[in-house]
């Protein structure tokens, strides 16, 4: 009887990037939003979409306590007036905003690709009140194997 180490298994064979990653974890899901910075065919999974959403949501959030946080309160006129740290985190937000446009519509539109939906979809966001909603449901919905039609 002998203590040999159980065989390895062969490692997943990476999945290219013009497929879906299905089960993609957090780093994984971050790598390929920025690879496909503006790609706007084939598909994105959910945990693709969703684990960048959560990531963006992050950093948006850090950068807003900073600009909180960086406010300093001015005796003359009893305000609270953006001070440098919260001037820096504006400025860093702004940056952000405009380096993440692009690859957050091309993620969107990726995945309601992979629902099957052109991504044409993407503009029901703009109906007043509830066009934010209609793009989260769809958002949400499972892979639908005819999005496949969308694959480059």
């Amino acid at each position: 009887m002998s203590n040999a180490p159980a065989p390895q298994s062969a490692p997943a064979a990476e999945v290219p990037l013009s497929a879906p990653l299905y089960g993609a974890s957090f780093g994984q899901a971050i790598q390929r939003f920025f690879k496909k910075y503006a790609t706007f065919s084939g598909r994105a999974s959910r945990s693709e979409y969703w684990w960048w959403a959560l990531a963006n949501y992050l950093i948006i959030t850090v950068l807003y306590i900073l600009i909180a946080v960086g406010g300093a309160y001015d005796p003359n006129t009893g305000l609270i007036v953006a001070g440098p740290l919260a001037i820096i985190a504006y400025v860093v937000l702004g940056i952000y905003g405009l380096a993440v446009i692009v690859p957050n519509l091309a993620i969107t539109w990726r995945r309601l690709h992979d629902t099957n939906r052109s991504g044409g979809f993407f503009f029901l966001a703009l109906i007043p009140f509830v066009g934010w909603i209609i793009l989260l449901v769809l958002t949400l919905l499972p892979t639908n194997p005819a999005g496949s039609r969308f694959d480059a």
